[in-house]
This record gives C-alpha cells, structure tokens and sequence, in this order.
C-alpha cells in the first residue's frame, strides 16, 4: 500500500515537472516583480526588467517587454528635456499586448517627429495616480506638455478600495484623500512566481484559488432584487456624479495645476466602444460630462474619442479593439487618437 501511494506520488511529481519543463518552451506570462522602485507613489518594474506577456490559454499576442532606467515600457530612458511629451495613462498605454512600435508612445513620437515622447503607463491605476507621474515627469524631467488617455473607469477607480490603486485614493464615504499602497509579495509568492505552470495558471488561465475554494465550501448568498428600490428620476433634474468622484475630479485639477500650468495639457477620453458598434445611443454619463468641464476650465485640450470613432465606425467594418475578450485599443484605434493628440499638440 506504501508503496503504491509513493509511486502515485512520483507519477503526479513526474507529470507536474513535464508541465513546467514544457511551459518554460512557450510564451507564458512570466513574472513582472512591479514595485516602487522610482518614487513611494509610483508603481513601476525593475529598471531593465525583462518579462513576457501573452493573453488566454492559447497565449495569443505574445510578446517580450522591457524597461527602462525609469521603470516603465519604453524603447529610452527619460532624460531632462523640456521638449518631451509624457504620455500618462493605465494598461492601455503600456499595449503590452501589441507590437513596440504599434504602442500609443512610439506612435505619437512618429506623429509628432522631432520630440521625444515619454510614455508613462501604469496597468491596473487610475486618474490620481495619473496626478502623481504628471508631477514626476515635471520633477524629474522638466516636462511641460502632457497627453492622458482617460480609459472609462478612471474616476470611480480613484476611490479607496477599487483595486486599481497605486498610491492616493478619496475615502468613499468622508472624501478625505488618502494613500494605498500596494503591499510587496510575499515569499510564497515570489517563489511561485517563477514556476511557468504557476504563471499559467494564474495569469492565462485566471486561476482563483480563494474563488474557487468559495464555490465549493462557501454558502451561496441571494439577494432579492426588492432589496434594491428603483428611485424614480425626477423629470427635470440633470444628473450629477456621486459626490466622491466630484472630488476625485477637484483633487486631480488641484494636484496637477502646478505641473501643467507652463505648457500644454491634452486629455483623451475614451468612449463607449460597444454601443458604438452597435449603433446605439449612448447614455450621457454624469462624471465624464463634469469632467471634461472641469479640464477644459483648467485650460486642458479635450478630445472626445465618440465622434471620431463614430465617423471611423460609420466608414469601415475594422473593429478598434484587440479583440473580442480584450477591450484594450488596437493599433488602429491608438491611431486615430494619437493624430487626434498630435494635432493638439501641433497647434501654434
């Protein structure tokens, strides 16, 4: 009986060691050891870190990234030049997914010719943290002139406890600001980011281990939908966004303002992709209204992404998205906003 049981061990051993041995040959995401290397509020990768990415269990849109001296993607290092372009935003500026030369820096620095362009992106952050690499690059690198790519959930993610926090963040329910920090990895979990199988697990296959253990042993909990009243809208009375976001807004402008006020600030704000395609209407949204009317009095160039990407839609069948499951702009898509932003920029 021993025996058996220890053959059965060897064999589940043997098999495992065959999985990681054969998922080391292919393009698994492997680990991005992301920390706050260059300031206490910005997250970044290791200086000349080298890692993979690929997206689903097919590994589809693989690719090598790399950064540098900073921290962030980028083919340079930044150096002080009151001529650069930072390029702030999430995951939808590092295009981790797409090819060096098709990411949103590398296409504004061929729109924009002679001027370098310093792209900034932080994956899985929001408008505040946006604020804090804006004061960055004006620090560090005497930057004056910057491009946001607003994605959708920007300001609600700015509010405490979101998950998409790096550093300052508004209490939900007192509005004051506070900070949230991502805590570094643990031990176990530095080590099991080195196994490719684990890697697969988790990053292409989204492995949840505390989900999973929920589904089977925790009690499943439903809630009536008359636990919900539906308030009627009283006719007349125009939509605001919830007060936290108002100041998520207001401390973003007031953070900023410093950094932003001796040259140009563009601000690109995404749209509602899916309506778009399907030819529908599409709801004004109180907190993207409030906001582009608080940048443009702070003097900001708004681009609003929803008539160039109708006019483009009305004209082509090709979809501005990486894909079906990933909403992330394509190529094509970050063209249309870069010549947007470029042009902005140009301006006498």
């Amino acid at each position: 009986m021993i025996r058996q049981v220890a053959l059965w061990l060897s064999g589940i051993a043997a098999f495992v060691l065959a999985l990681e041995l054969a998922l080391r040959l292919l393009p698994v995401s492997t680990a991005t050891a992301t920390g706050y290397y260059t300031d206490p509020l910005i997250l970044t990768y290791p200086p000349y870190h080298r890692w993979t990415t690929s997206t689903g269990w097919d590994l589809r849109n693989a690719q090598t990234l790399s950064a540098n001296k900073q921290g962030f993607v980028s083919g340079q290092d930044f150096e002080i030049n009151d001529r650069a372009v930072a390029l702030i935003g999430d995951s939808f500026i590092e295009a981790s997914m797409l090819p060096a030369q098709e990411r949103p820096g590398e296409q504004l620095r061929r729109a924009l010719g002679s001027r370098p362009v310093y792209a900034m992106g932080g994956p899985g952050s929001a408008l505040l943290d946006y604020a804090e690499r804006i004061r960055f690059a004006h620090e560090k690198f005497a930057v004056r002139d910057f491009v946001i790519l607003m994605e959708v959930g920007d300001v609600k993610q700015s509010v405490c406890g979101s998950g998409n926090i790096h550093g300052p963040c508004i209490h939900a329910s007192t509005l004051a600001p506070q900070v949230e920090t991502q805590a570094p990895a643990s031990k176990a979990k530095a080590v099991l980011r080195q196994s490719a199988l684990a890697q697969y697990l988790v990053s292409q296959l989204k492995f949840d281990s505390q989900r999973l253990w929920s589904l089977a042993f925790g009690r499943p909990q439903h809630v009536s939908p008359a636990t919900t009243p539906v308030v009627p809208k009283k006719a007349g009375v125009p939509d605001v966004p919830p007060p936290n976001q108002e100041a998520v807004m207001l401390a973003f402008f007031k953070r900023i303002q410093p950094f932003v006020s001796a040259g140009r600030l563009v601000i690109v704000m995404d749209s509602d992709r899916r309506a778009l395609y399907a030819a529908e209407a599409i709801r004004p949204d109180p907190a993207r209204l409030r906001f582009i009317e608080l940048a443009r009095a702070a003097g900001a160039a708004v681009i609003d992404t929803e008539p160039l990407f109708r006019s483009h839609i009305a004209q082509s069948r090709l979809k501005l998205d990486v894909g079906p499951t990933d909403g992330h702009l394509n190529a094509l898509g970050i063209h249309i906003v870069v010549q947007a932003a470029a042009a902005q920029l140009n301006r006498p």
